[in-house]
Parts: structure tokens; sequence; C-alpha cells
């Protein structure tokens, strides 16, 4: 088991390019996922016990997804750091295997340029918090931890603590 260590700042950069991603609705990642359930059992390993998260089929996304909502209560974060109710997050079944959270949008931002997420297309639009993001299928352990350590931050936005990115080691140590 590797240690956790901070993500640097700026991120670490996402290697090759983007996947392709649906424009609309659903907003689908449709290429790039893993080749085997590893990363994504890695994913859920790490953020599958966060302090008072309910795990429930999402309210706003595609049939099967996953959704981290906090239980109902004023004790949250800022209502931009939801995406419908108390979700916060959400996984996506096979073959997408993406996520959609929300993130503080410095943290949004930085995700972006690295690669790591792109900002969803509602959000664009200016429909639902500019934080709400994709981030891309993890391909190997690398970047489930980087994805472990985005739906961290996400969380962390929602209870309003600060977000505390981390990853399980960086690449080739």
């Amino acid at each position: 088991m590797s240690k956790a260590v901070p993500v640097p700042v700026p991120m670490p950069q996402r290697p090759g390019p983007r996947p392709s991603t649906t424009p609309t609705n659903p907003h689908t990642q449709l290429d790039q996922q893993p080749r085997d359930d590893q990363p994504r059992e890695r994913l859920i390993g790490q953020i599958g016990t966060l302090p008072g998260v309910v795990w429930a089929g999402s309210m706003i996304s595609v049939p099967g997804a996953q959704a981290l909502t906090l239980p109902q209560g004023p004790a949250q974060g800022p209502p931009d750091a939801f995406m419908i109710g108390t979700e916060f997050a959400h996984l996506h079944p096979s073959p997408d295997q993406s996520l959609h959270l929300v993130l503080p949008p410095p943290t949004a931002e930085a995700a972006i340029e690295a690669g790591w997420a792109e900002q969803h297309p509602i959000a664009r639009l200016g429909i639902i918090s500019p934080g709400a993001v994709m981030v891309y299928a993890p391909r190997d352990a690398y970047e489930a931890d980087i994805a472990a350590g985005l739906v961290r931050a996400s969380y962390a936005y929602a209870i309003g603590a600060e977000p505390p990115i981390t990853t399980g080691n960086e690449r080739g140590h």
C-alpha cells in the first residue's frame, strides 16, 4: 500500500491526449477507458469510507451511476458544492467509468488545465455550479489515485472543509 502524498500545485499533467466526450447530456466519455476493473476498484477502495457519505443511485445521472451524497442537514458546504440535493459526485457505470463531481472553482481549473477533467457542458452554460467537472476514467493505479484525490477535494468542498487533495504515489516513484 502506498502512502498518501500531496498533489503538487499545479497538478501533475495527465499523460496523453484528452479522451473524446459527448458535448451535451448525457455527458459521457467515449474512449480511453481502463482495460479492466482494477483502477475503478482502487478508486472505490480509497473513497468508499469517506465519513458521513451515503452511497446511492444518482438522482441526476445515467441509470447505474453510483452517487456520493451527504445526509440532509445544515452542516454542509456552499450550495455550489452540489449537483443536486446533497449529491456532490457520482461514478458512471461501464463502459464509461468517468466521474462527475463538483470542485471549488480554482481546483476545477487546475484539474482541467492539467488534463484530468473538463467542465460539464451545463456548467459552461451557467446552469449548474462552475466547479462541476467530468474527471476522466482512470486507466491505471496512478490515475485512480489522482481521481480519488479529486473526489476527496469534492467531499471537502461539500462539507465546508479545506480540500485535502492527495494521491497514492507519484508516477515513477
